[in-house]
């Protein structure tokens, strides 16, 4: 009687796997049907609620496909950063240049070679699409790798030393699980900065070509632009509950199972759940499949590198591949920075004058927008962070808010602020909250989350007051993951700004003086000289700031605030 009992459960368990995988089969040879057909002049999008499953379908399949290629470039990218400190000198400004330069910038680049590398079918367009939502993903992921590794107590590093462990057994051992906290939680940043951007990603005018694919953000531009306010309700309600639904799906589940990775000594009275993963944890189907095949190939993998760990260390000796890729890499640059000095040249003097004008107007709105930002993001993100119960209820809510793209807000934005007395400088800032606030809140909210038990505890022991605690526990705990919200809201106000100070609706544009106002304007013209002096004069300002400010801090935050066992 209790085998079939536990039969049944098994298969209560298995079944709604076995459909899910195969309707993920199913969704995969449709998108690979769709991804291979002929490419069309122009695709029409359909207002009707109708066609909303079938737009949410191919949006999620960009980001997620864009999500996976983030995630492996973010560790390969963080690790050698966190691992060279030859190579984090040249990596880290690159990469913090590299995240504040908007997905407009790269569009043309990106979209025309990709068009020329498939001609013929729909692939190219949706490579594209997918490249410039993994503009929108991979930074704050990398960067949060990177500030993890760098903060990993130096006994943890000593023993890993102590036992041998190769490169391999730190990274799987030490290095991945120490950062699984901060990486879930700016994973889910970074999807909805996939969504946030969806708009520009679907649907963009490059010169005289209208280039649009199916989906969400195609469906809200067109929308948009056609001043239809019941498809932008439409189109916004399918894209809250299709977050909602991968909240509860994907989400939820990784940040529970991330639980077991906190570092402490004490075990919490409070800790996230899922009961999706406790009704993955019951199924036979998924623990004969990791038997089968996950177990065997990390022992294998394993075994690899220990046998040939004294190997590898002969051939890091060589010099000749590292010089190789320095002078690839070096080729490249230089050759980069020819071509970008004849478009250089063909800069008018007005043009020169409207780049560096711009530049100050978006300089001082998005350090107004960062200030602003962390006024409510640390004290709520600490708060949620410290009550795993209300961090299940609020986490939902702002992934909802941080994924909505501001496109489809701005009307509603600007007619609320026109009626109170606002105008479009107001508009803009608030846009630029929408796209630089969550940075800030997702890493104070996972600093604070991976915050032992046991410190906790020792606070109450002590009777600190609330003004000891936040200064001599939480604020030192959040520091690095502060710094890396920081970093990732200042990227992502540099990129909320082509749409926070451009925009078009019935018909009418609306522009500020600004950098992002000048990109826009220089995209939809075709004009290539004044898009690439605006983009380096982004890299310039960025590089800068880096230097003067970013660098120190992540310094500090690696030698003082790193949790250490002594």
């Amino acid at each position: 009687m209790i085998r079939k009992l536990r039969s049944a459960g098994s298969l209560t368990a298995d079944l709604p796997i076995a459909l899910a995988g195969l309707a993920i089969f199913y969704g995969f040879i449709a998108l690979a049907h769709y991804w291979t057909a002929p490419v069309h002049a122009q695709t029409q999008i359909d207002l009707s609620p109708s066609a909303l499953p079938r737009y949410a379908m191919f949006s999620v399949a960009r980001i997620a496909v864009a999500y996976f290629a983030s995630l492996i470039f973010a560790i390969a990218y963080g690790y050698i950063a966190a691992r060279h400190a030859r190579a984090e000198r040249l990596m880290i400004p690159l990469l913090d240049t590299l995240q504040s330069i908007p997905v407009l910038c790269f569009l043309p680049g990106v979209m025309l070679s990709m068009v020329a590398l498939f001609p013929t079918t729909q692939f190219g367009l949706e490579i594209g699409s997918i490249l410039l939502i993994f503009t929108g993903q991979v930074w704050n992921m990398a960067f949060s790798f990177y500030s993890s590794l760098k903060s990993i107590p130096r006994e943890m590093r000593e023993a890993a030393d102590l036992y041998r462990l190769t490169r391999w057994q730190q990274f799987m051992q030490l290095e991945l699980p120490f950062s699984a906290i901060g990486l879930i939680w700016n994973s889910m940043m970074s999807v909805a900065g996939g969504w946030f951007s969806l708009m520009v990603c679907e649907m963009f005018v490059l010169g005289d070509r209208d280039l649009r694919l199916p989906g969400l953000g195609s469906y809200l531009q067109t929308a948009s632009n056609a001043g239809a306010m019941g498809p932008i309700v439409w189109g916004i309600f399918t894209m809250i509950a299709v977050i909602v639904l991968l909240d509860q799906l994907v989400w939820r589940p990784a940040i529970a199972w991330s639980e077991k990775f906190k570092f402490e000594q004490v075990e919490a009275s409070e800790t996230p759940g899922s009961f999706v993963l406790d009704f993955l944890r019951r199924s036979r189907l998924l623990s004969r499949i990791s038997e089968a095949t996950i177990v065997p190939l990390r022992e294998a993998l394993t075994l690899h590198f220990a046998r040939r760990h004294g190997k590898q260390r002969a051939i890091a000796r060589s010099p000749w591949p590292a010089r190789m890729v320095f002078f690839a890499a070096t080729g490249a640059i230089l050759f980069a920075m020819a071509k970008m000095a004849a478009l250089l040249t063909k800069l008018t003097t007005p043009e020169l004058h409207g780049i560096l004008i711009g530049a100050g107007a978006t300089f001082v709105r998005v350090e107004l927008t960062l200030l602003l930002a962390a006024l409510w993001t640390i004290p709520v993100g600490v708060y949620i962070g410290l009550k795993p119960k209300l961090a299940a209820l609020a986490q939902p809510l702002a992934q909802i808010a941080a994924s909505v793209p501001a496109p489809a807000l701005f009307p509603i934005v600007l007619l609320l602020l026109i009626r109170v007395g606002g105008g479009l400088g107001i508009a803009s800032i608030v846009l630029l909250l929408l796209g630089t606030q969550w940075y800030i809140l997702f890493n104070v909210i996972a600093g604070a989350s991976a915050i032992p038990a046991d410190l906790k505890e020792v606070c109450g022991v002590f009777h600190l007051s609330e003004f000891e605690r936040w200064r001599k526990l939480l604020l030192p705990a959040i520091f690095p993951y502060l710094v890396t919200g920081f970093v990732t809201a200042s990227g992502g106000a540099w990129n909320a700004s082509i749409i926070a100070e451009y925009f078009k609706f019935r018909g009418e544009t609306f522009s500020l003086t600004g950098l992002g106002a000048v990109i826009s304007r220089a995209t939809d013209a075709g004009n290539f000289p004044v898009l690439v002096g605006a983009t380096i004069m982004i890299s310039a300002t960025v590089v800068t700031v880096n230097r003067l400010l970013w660098r120190r801090l992540y310094r500090l935050a690696a030698s003082k605030y790193t949790l250490e066992l002594t």
